[in-house]
């Protein structure tokens, strides 16, 4: 038996029906599971001693809006973890979906992963997911006074505005984007009618 499938044998008996989903693809195992669920889960994932993953290499938001060329039907908005069994020299990567398109929410993992701190406040930022009992969630890499989640498949290409320092007014002011919309997609690879002439 390879260690691939006695991880993934391991995650079957630990986890049982909280896992909904299992997948092994390129070599690397991906379980699936509901966010109700997710600290209950994450616990096991790190106590048990035939899993013991102390840690959380990672985690990022996904919107799954256009996915699949826009066939996707399932929920938009996910967070991907990936957790790191130092002892045993196991991966995992575990994504669970938000019940909710309009105001995605999971449970934050600060208590049981500290590292999760940043990446959580990363993905909330980029993507406006919240994560319920964070110690600290605001924005990481846009302005406070940014407007939007700039990673979220809607969020306009060009932005909503746009800040300069303004001399007279001796501060940063906000205004509508002045940039005009153009196509940034190459002309080799646009359907649209270009004519060699």
């Amino acid at each position: 038996m390879t260690r691939l499938e006695t991880l993934k044998e391991n995650i079957e008996k630990v986890l049982g029906d909280q896992a909904t989903k299992l997948t092994v693809a390129l070599n690397e195992l991906t379980i699936e599971c509901a966010a109700n669920d997710l600290l209950k889960l994450v616990k096991k994932l790190r106590d048990h001693k035939a899993l013991k993953f102390e840690q959380l290499i990672d985690l990022c938001g996904v919107d799954y809006q256009e996915y699949a060329d826009g066939t996707w039907q399932g929920l938009r908005f996910a967070t991907v973890y990936h957790f790191l069994s130092v002892e045993l020299n196991h991966r995992i990567r575990l994504k669970v979906f938000a019940t909710e398109d309009d105001f995605p929410v999971f449970p934050t993992l600060v208590e049981i992963y500290p590292a999760a701190n940043w990446f959580e406040r990363e993905s909330f930022d980029l993507f406006g997911i919240m994560y319920e009992g964070h110690p600290d969630l605001r924005r990481l890499l846009t302005d406070y006074g940014f407007v939007g989640h700039p990673f979220r498949k809607d969020f306009p290409m060009i932005g909503n505005v746009e800040m300069r320092y303004d001399p007279e007014q001796q501060r940063v002011v906000y205004q509508p984007v002045s940039i005009e919309a153009r196509n940034n997609v190459p002309r080799v690879i646009r359907d649209e009618g270009f004519h060699n002439g």
